[in-house]
């Protein structure tokens, strides 16, 4: 793994917004733009180095099923926070009866350097992001700049042939929805859910737009419907669960979910059971059951224990929100008590000529299917991250 500084394209940002990237900047507090698709810069990986990162990548996964079917099994939700019962039942029935509802992606964020294991930071299995960027732009800045090398991404072939090999799970005749937030504010999660539809349409699938909240509940029929009345019977949410419970009508959300073979009004894709795999707890769940093991770090849900360098991250934090760093100098820094969190030891992003870099691992159908790399200035990634393109040469 090396980083390789380049001349950018010219005209580069037309180019990928050409390409489906509508963000390609991100705006700071000062209210500068600055590249959030940075090819000023590039990562190399050789063959090898790749093929042992996939042989990571399906292996933690593989773990992390197997921790959630422990959480199941030892009914530890309080662990996740989900207190609510009524919550806790609905997630271990989706659980139980995964096989029959669709489930396409999710991402790891992995610390590596090119030199010893693999790290495993978090999994976002739910909802995860940068899928864009990830499998279109960087494919054709490689063919572009790079004729004849290759890339870790088959990341387009697989989610077609993912819901290709799934449609038998959706119901018979009808539309699947796609949906995002209107609080999208850069177009982000809305390009996301439009690119995720293009290749469900490529699948052959009928698809439907609509955002999250332009959906309604018909209290007559007990069903969630689009604009029109129609009902809906299938839909992808870029809309993290947590968020789902705890709205107005999310409780309907949890009570009328199809678990397969018509058992219930709609089918939600990512199904609840994703739950288990977006909560940090699960990573202190693995070093319980997976102690000492190489790609994970310790972490624990009652404190630091006897950790002498730290992250406290929130069990349900995104884009680096709220995470609490101790480096072992000085008094420990005060991890707010009002949330719960969970303790992970420290392992400092890799540092490539001032920047700090983190893979985020994609995984369609339980298989490794793909790269994407971002850089940060400060010590967690965040909003202000960057997007580099890699190769494997």
């Amino acid at each position: 793994m090396q980083r390789h500084r380049i001349d950018p394209r010219p005209g580069w940002q037309q180019t990928v917004e050409e390409q489906g990237l509508i963000y390609p900047l991100t705006r700071y507090p000062d209210e500068s733009l600055r590249p959030y698709w940075d090819e000023s810069a590039y990562y190399s990986f050789s063959l090898p180095e790749v093929e042992a990162l996939e042989e990571v990548v399906e292996e933690l996964h593989g773990m992390c099923l197997a921790a959630a079917a422990h959480i199941v099994e030892r009914d530890r939700f309080a662990d996740l926070g989900i207190t609510d019962p009524a919550v806790a039942a609905a997630v271990a029935a989706s659980w139980r009866r995964r096989a029959e509802q669709p489930s396409v992606y999710a991402r790891f964020d992995l610390r590596y350097d090119g030199s010893g294991p693999a790290k495993l930071l978090e999994y976002n299995a739910d909802t995860p992001t940068s899928l864009v960027e990830a499998a279109s732009p960087q494919w054709f800045w490689m063919e572009e700049r790079f004729p004849g090398a290759d890339q870790w991404n088959s990341l387009h072939e697989r989610l077609v042939a993912s819901w290709r090999r799934q449609a038998h799970l959706l119901p018979a005749g009808q539309p699947v929805y796609f949906a995002h937030s209107h609080d999208d504010k850069y177009g982000e999660d809305q390009m996301t859910v439009v690119y995720l539809m293009e290749t469900a349409q490529q699948a052959g699938l009928d698809t439907r737009g609509i955002a999250i909240e332009d959906i309604g509940w018909d209290s007559l029929s007990g069903r969630f419907v689009d604009e029109r009345y129609r009902f809906i019977r299938s839909i992808f949410k870029l809309y993290p669960w947590e968020w789902l419970v705890g709205d107005e009508f999310g409780h309907h959300a949890l009570r009328t979910a199809d678990l397969g073979g018509g058992s219930g009004t709609t089918l939600w894709i990512e199904p609840a059971w994703k739950m288990l795999l977006s909560n940090k707890a699960l990573l202190a769940v693995l070093w319980e059951l997976y102690p000492g093991h190489p790609h994970l770090l310790p972490a624990y849900l009652d404190g630091p224990r006897d950790l002498v360098h730290w992250a406290a991250k929130p069990l349900l934090g995104r884009e680096g929100a709220g995470v609490v760093l101790h480096d072992g100098t000085g008094p420990a820094p005060v991890v707010d008590p009002g949330e719960r969190h969970c303790w992970q030891q420290l392992a400092p992003l890799p540092d490539f000529d001032g920047n700090r870099v983190v893979l985020g691992a994609w995984v369609v159908d339980d298989e490794a299917a793909g790269l994407g790399i971002r850089e940060s200035a400060g010590p967690v990634t965040d909003e202000y991250a960057r997007f580099l393109p890699h190769v494997i040469l």
